[in-house]
């Protein structure tokens, strides 16, 4: 019986997909506006090539995003050490993961969005490429991939695994559905016993608690360079300016932190006599002149870092007398978190689960963030356990705690390095992933 109401449900989920695909042509299309990426090799999301397979047999990974990407990387590396022919299949979900994903292909490789989950587009994507295995980056399961890597006999695994509470409770509303997709898995590596106490729920088959592979990042010397670079041009004024970022904001959050700056004429009044920098970097690229308008129609002078010359031409007046700078680039995450004193996380003072903070504790950027981490439930309370970051009740709190650090230089000294230290207790996860891995 349950058999039988497993593949009903299947089937009409693969009906519901398979009529969904003109709705995501629009939403493609709409997003392409903004986002050009979105528009490059449109029928592959379809299951339809024009370019040819990695080399056969190549290790296929999904990342869906750009932090997915980042964490994917560590483990490439750490596989190419340990493989030194190894191809790559490489595969995403947004434009932003297929840029930085650029970087890791080498001669034989392939990048290609993943296809939409249907059984024809899976099936497709499968016999053009014929990987010798999957590695699913963190959450990615859909039901007809699984299953078409069943059939096909593809090893698929769920590698870096994390399931939120969030989640885990909507899967379980859909047994007929998740079931099926997590123990078709071939294994799962999970980031923490927590994440593999409820994957093991749904059915899957939990190898190993192997540790947050996002702990490993790598400073990189360019990053740090252009930092301390535009830390440098920020002094030309004669005095260096406190530069608080408010890091992947989402949509609502900008006008939560311009309705608390101005409901505080003294702390607003504060801020400004320490010559404060407000250095925000919305998340989604679409919405950067969205955002620009919003702070601008507030009276704030606004300097976008795009319109920044490069060395060593000199800086306009603007970008040394703006009130904030706006973060309108992509991949610069490392030169912006290096570049702070601290960081208000984004997603977090709305109930939209946090952002990744691993990498801000990695260039000693403490964080302050709201009560919405669900996404990153371990990590943040790791890095608050640490003294890396500080928890708040709301927008008002965080900017309260802004001010508190502002004010006590080293009490802030000593959240930058609790990060710090904190990465570098925690490193190893990639060769970990990458040793369980050849085992597979």
């Amino acid at each position: 019986m349950q058999h039988l109401q497993e593949s009903f449900t299947l089937g009409g989920y693969a009906l519901l997909m398979q009529a969904l695909q003109p709705l995501l042509r629009r939403k493609l299309q709409r997003r392409g506006r903004t986002e050009p990426g979105y528009l490059q090799q449109v029928p592959e999301r379809f299951g339809h090539y024009d370019t040819p397979p990695a080399q056969a047999g190549a290790v296929w990974v999904h990342a869906v995003s750009l932090g997915e990407t980042r964490a994917a990387a560590l483990l490439i590396d750490a596989l190419r050490q340990r493989l030194p022919g190894m191809r790559l299949l490489l595969t995403h979900s947004t434009a932003t993961g297929r840029a930085q994903g650029q970087a890791l292909l080498l001669p034989g490789d392939a990048q290609v969005w993943l296809p939409w989950d249907t059984p024809e587009a899976t099936r497709r994507f499968l016999k053009h490429h014929r990987p010798c295995c999957g590695l699913l980056m963190e959450t990615e399961v859909w039901p007809a991939l699984v299953r078409a890597c069943q059939q096909q006999a593809v090893p698929l695994y769920l590698v870096n695994a994390r399931l939120n509470d969030k989640s885990f409770q909507a899967a379980k509303r859909w047994p007929s559905l998740s079931g099926p997709a997590y123990r078709g898995l071939s294994g799962v590596f999970a980031q923490s016993d927590a994440d593999a106490q409820r994957l093991q729920a749904l059915g899957a088959k939990v190898l190993a608690v192997l540790g947050n592979l996002k702990f490993d990042v790598k400073p990189q010397p360019e990053a740090k360079a252009l930092a301390l670079q535009w830390r440098a041009g920020l002094k030309a004024q004669g005095s260096a300016r406190p530069v608080v970022m408010l890091a992947s904001t989402r949509e609502g959050e900008e006008n939560l932190w311009l309705d608390a700056l101005a409901a505080n004429v003294d702390r607003a009044q504060a801020f400004k006599a320490m010559g404060v920098l407000w250095l925000l970097v919305p998340r989604h690229p679409q919405r950067f002149e969205e955002v620009h308008q919003q702070v601008q129609g507030r009276g704030w002078a606004v300097f976008r870092r795009s319109a920044l010359p490069p060395a060593p031409e000199p800086w306009p007046a603007a970008a040394l007398k703006a009130d904030v700078w706006l973060g309108d680039s992509l991949g610069e995450m490392p030169v912006y978190f290096q570049m702070a004193d601290m960081a208000l996380l984004g997603g977090s003072f709305m109930p939209l689960g946090g952002q990744n903070l691993i990498e801000a504790a990695a260039f000693g950027c403490p964080i302050v963030m709201g009560p919405h981490t669900f996404n990153f439930a371990e990590a943040s309370q790791q890095a608050e356990e640490a003294g890396a970051a500080a928890r708040v009740r709301d927008m008002d709190g965080a900017l309260n705690q802004v001010l508190a650090w502002l004010e006590a230089p080293q009490a802030l000294a000593q959240a930058q390095q609790a990060g710090l230290t904190l990465i570098a207790q925690s490193r190893g996860a990639a060769d970990r992933y990458a040793q369980a891995m050849l085992k597979e």
